[in-house]
């Protein structure tokens, strides 16, 4: 897979200390609020209001909407690939495969399964109506989805998991579990659909394992 490439963002290069502080505030504060009201009840007098800057200092630093938007998504990936670290990068097992996933099914009770995915929310808001929006979402799913193929093509080029196996489809099928699993969670308020996809997934794969 080709690494997915960013928008380039030249303002942000030039910024001063005090610059990217503000910036990053900006950023931060609509990534929250875009969580809680999604991307369009979020407006930019609430983003100024919560942020404590001017209208002119967002237009400055994100040029529009569309341009936080875009950032928010980018923000929104880092943090949950920070977060999931280092257990992502190292998913070349079945046992880490399961640890993984199950850390985020806690993370997911621990807040009483509100909100569901940073990304998957911005996604089924954006996918159809943002074009540019939804370019970037491909990219920060592939992203997630690049450590899993990484995992499985480490377990198969050791000879733990057959050849026959397709890593690609596997990894794309967990994510896929993952996200409609996390939406299930959302609507029901409980991570026990989560679980369960997740679970037969990682079985399927654990079905590929050489015996």
């Amino acid at each position: 897979m080709s690494a997915p490439v960013k928008a380039e963002e030249p303002k942000e290069q030039r910024l001063t200390k005090g610059g990217r502080k503000t910036r990053e505030r900006i950023i931060e504060t609509a990534a929250e609020l875009m969580f809680h009201r999604g991307a369009g009840g979020t407006s930019i007098p609430d983003i100024q209001a919560a942020a404590g800057v001017s209208a002119s200092q967002i237009y400055h630093y994100f040029g529009d909407k569309q341009g936080l938007v875009l950032a928010v998504i980018d923000h929104q990936t880092d943090a949950q690939l920070a977060r999931q670290r280092p257990l992502l990068d190292s998913l070349d097992s079945i046992e880490a495969l399961r640890e993984w996933c199950d850390t985020a099914g806690s993370r997911q009770d621990a807040r009483g399964c509100e909100g569901g995915c940073e990304i998957g929310s911005l996604a089924s808001e954006l996918a159809d109506s943002d074009q540019s929006a939804r370019a970037r979402l491909v990219s920060a799913f592939d992203r997630w989805e690049g450590p899993i193929r990484s995992g499985l093509a480490r377990m198969q080029a050791r000879g733990e998991l057959s050849e026959r196996a397709d890593t690609a489809a596997l990894a794309t099928a967990l994510l896929a579990a993952i996200q409609g699993g996390m939406l299930l969670s959302q609507v029901r308020r409980s991570s026990t659909a989560y679980r369960q996809a997740v679970s037969a997934v990682i079985d399927h794969i654990e079905s590929h394992l050489v015996r």
